[in-house]
């Protein structure tokens, strides 16, 4: 029992520099597909954020002098998924500083700290389970694009269908909707993602919209899917993913990730049928 205690107070967490980065792309780079929201924030770690972003605040935790385990603060709240229950009570007197904020990672690691969370009396506004699903190359299905179909890079006049997106899908996962408070820094944030954001146009509307979040040769992330409901079962998801995971390859990236909320029958079908398979579990929990 001793040579736990002494194992565990032994941890000493402090706010990573630039010139460990490299050590710490290197500890995750074993398990860059599980962690890849993780290294996409180390390598922005001193570059100036995208419009309205918060820039990535991330702590390394030591022990002897040896790595043990990352964290970001920002812009969400993630933990390497091996982090052992003494690294996560470690970065946890960080952690519960946070007045609100979305904590991601593997169920076992957001069990223990929310534990500390919810001991500062803050609440769970979403907590849901989600599966991660990847797609490499070799087993990549894609669809076949329609002719009447165009799918672009989203461009400034998109932005007022951009913000509704994001607004239904919001209101879909029963997350608050931040546009009712500060509708100018909303819109903001959406203009700050569109460089990431593809459309799917369909007589002269945009049917579909996705983000690639991450896009790093360990692999490119989809976030913030969206088909409008007036057309959807049509094929414009398909072919939107399609498209995305077609440039991810062309540029060489490892693979292709997304994930997808328990119990979301018709996304897993839609993955399923493209190729993607499920590689990890993971627990989303908004709080404050």
């Amino acid at each position: 029992m001793s040579s736990h205690r002494e194992a565990d107070a032994a941890i000493r967490v402090k706010e990573l520099r630039a010139s460990d980065r490299d050590l710490a792309l290197e500890f995750l780079r074993p398990r860059a597909r599980e962690n890849l929201l993780l290294v996409d924030s180390l390598e922005r770690l001193g570059t100036d954020p995208p419009l309205a972003e918060a820039a990535p605040e991330v702590l390394a935790a030591w022990r002897e002098g040896r790595l043990v385990g990352i964290a970001s603060l920002r812009p969400s709240l993630l933990i390497d998924d091996v982090a052992p229950p003494a690294v996560v009570d470690a970065f946890s007197p960080y952690v519960t500083r946070m007045r609100s904020g979305l904590v991601r990672s593997t169920p076992e690691i957001v069990e223990r700290l929310w534990r500390h969370l919810g001991a500062k009396s803050l609440e769970a506004i979403v907590d849901r389970r989600e599966k991660g699903y990847a797609l490499d190359a070799s087993r990549a299905h894609l669809a076949q694009r329609a002719t009447e179909v165009e799918v672009r890079p989203a461009v400034r006049e998109d932005v007022p269908e951009l913000v509704v997106a994001a607004r239904a899908s919001l209101r879909e996962e029963n997350r608050p909707d931040p546009y009712d408070g500060a509708p100018a820094h909303f819109r903001r944030w959406v203009r700050g993602r569109m460089s990431r954001a593809r459309v799917v146009e369909w007589d002269g509307r945009i049917a579909w919209v996705g983000y690639a979040d991450v896009q790093r040769p360990e692999g490119w992330l989809i976030q913030g899917v969206y088909t409008f409901p007036a057309v959807r079962r049509r094929g414009f998801a398909a072919a939107g993913i399609s498209a995305l995971c077609a440039e991810a390859f062309e540029v060489g990236a490892d693979h292709v990730q997304l994930a997808v909320v328990e119990d979301n029958e018709p996304g897993e079908a839609l993955y399923h049928t493209l190729g993607f398979e499920p590689f990890c579990e993971l627990r989303t929990v908004l709080f404050g």
